[in-house]
């Protein structure tokens, strides 16, 4: 099956698509990367969905909006990735959506919204669409998160050690091979949210980590955001930028941008660390958009002595497009009847059959349900 898989991530700074032949054989799902594509939310979606986040308090009519906008956005990078890397031979499309709001309090989730309507989607390629992965694991008591950690423990099932998953996005989270798996605090969020604030807009991300190479990190500071309560929390939990968003803190007067982004890569180092040593990790295999930092990388393995931080390319999945990868992995699943979540991950009472499904312009075809989950992941 060709499996087009769509994610925009908590940096809504693009939506990534990832196409990947997917089959099962004796309990083994094998993926073959297609190739992938990126397409950036144009500077009008960007600008709407930013002023949409929380802490903002939004209009229906620009859900609305947004919810269309979106779907489109998703629409087109599926048809792009359909025609340059399937040949126009796709069978499903995977859409995560973009999420805007991750309801948390307490300890528990109570809700989860993901928007990218999935009609556009289908109208535009044709194509079945299972979407709206996150909600049922919330419904069966998990977190909804972090759904990618299934596909992490298939996919690193055999590798010597302890070696955990992590994903360096707006948000950062990590996967144990025990099925601990959980949101560290975060990824890019902050790093974004002041390079921003700092550039008055001209830049969205510290640029391969520029501005934090020329500044020193304020330990006052440091031990100020490092009393978070967040991250003494016991997995499984789950955060956003409901929490790490652009006003969660304010640079002492007189500070430098390269002395802010220093401090908060540092922030996000740390907490990372922190996470890594809790799970007794002996690899940690990276991925997301924060691995094209260097600063942040270099940091991490410096607290990490010892402890060998990869790139999951090495592995063979891009790092950029990871999650794409894994959720074409999800609506495979899915389209065979498959749980598509680990309950030791999510906290979820039983494993679930994740998303909801739109039929394409031939109707809702799926294949014949799978006998059996499968036990590992490999990459061809």
């Amino acid at each position: 099956m060709l499996v087009i898989g769509l994610m925009s991530g908590t940096s809504y700074d693009a939506v990534d698509a990832a196409a990947a032949e997917l089959r099962l054989a004796e309990g083994t799902l094998l993926l073959k990367p297609l190739g992938t594509v990126s397409t950036p939310y144009d500077d009008e979606l960007s600008e709407a969905l930013a002023g949409a986040l929380p802490p903002a308090a939004v209009p229906l009519a620009r859900v609305c909006l947004l919810d269309t906008r979106i779907g489109q956005a998703f629409a087109a990078a599926a048809v792009r990735a359909n025609r340059d890397l399937c040949g126009g031979r796709a069978d499903l499309v995977a859409s995560h959506g973009q999420t805007v709001f991750h309801w948390a309090d307490g300890g528990r989730v109570h809700g989860t919204l993901q928007l990218g309507q999935p009609a556009w989607i289908a109208e535009a390629t044709g194509l079945p669409v299972v979407a709206d992965f996150r909600p049922r694991d919330v419904a069966a008591g998990g977190q909804g998160a972090p759904l990618v950690s299934l596909v992490d423990l298939l996919w690193l099932r055999g590798r010597p050690g302890t070696p955990v998953a992590l994903n360096l996005g707006g948000i950062a989270n990590l996967t144990a091979p025990d099925g601990t798996a959980f949101d560290t605090g975060p990824g890019c969020a902050l790093l974004d949210a002041a390079a921003r604030e700092f550039t008055g807009g001209r830049l969205r991300y510290d640029v391969d980590g520029a501005l934090a190479a020329r500044g020193r990190p304020d330990p006052a500071l440091l031990d100020e955001l490092l009393a978070e309560p967040y991250y003494a929390l016991p997995a499984p939990k789950t955060t956003g930028k409901e929490l790490f968003h652009a006003g969660y803190w304010r640079a002492p007067e007189g500070m430098s941008a390269e002395d802010a982004l220093a401090t908060l890569t540092l922030l996000t180092a740390r907490t990372v660390a922190d996470a890594v040593r809790s799970v007794g990790a002996t690899e940690v295999v990276a991925s997301g958009g924060g691995t094209r930092n260097p600063v942040l990388l270099d940091m991490l393995r410096g607290l990490l002595p010892g402890t060998p931080v990869r790139v999951s390319d090495e592995l063979g999945l891009p790092a950029a497009a990871k999650e794409a990868y894994a959720f074409a992995v999800l609506g495979f699943l899915t389209a065979h009847g498959l749980p598509g979540t680990a309950p030791s991950a999510t906290g979820a009472r039983h494993p679930s059959v994740l998303g909801s499904l739109t039929p394409g312009l031939d109707g809702l075809r799926l294949p014949p349900p799978a006998a059996s989950p499968p036990v590992r992941l490999r990459i061809e």
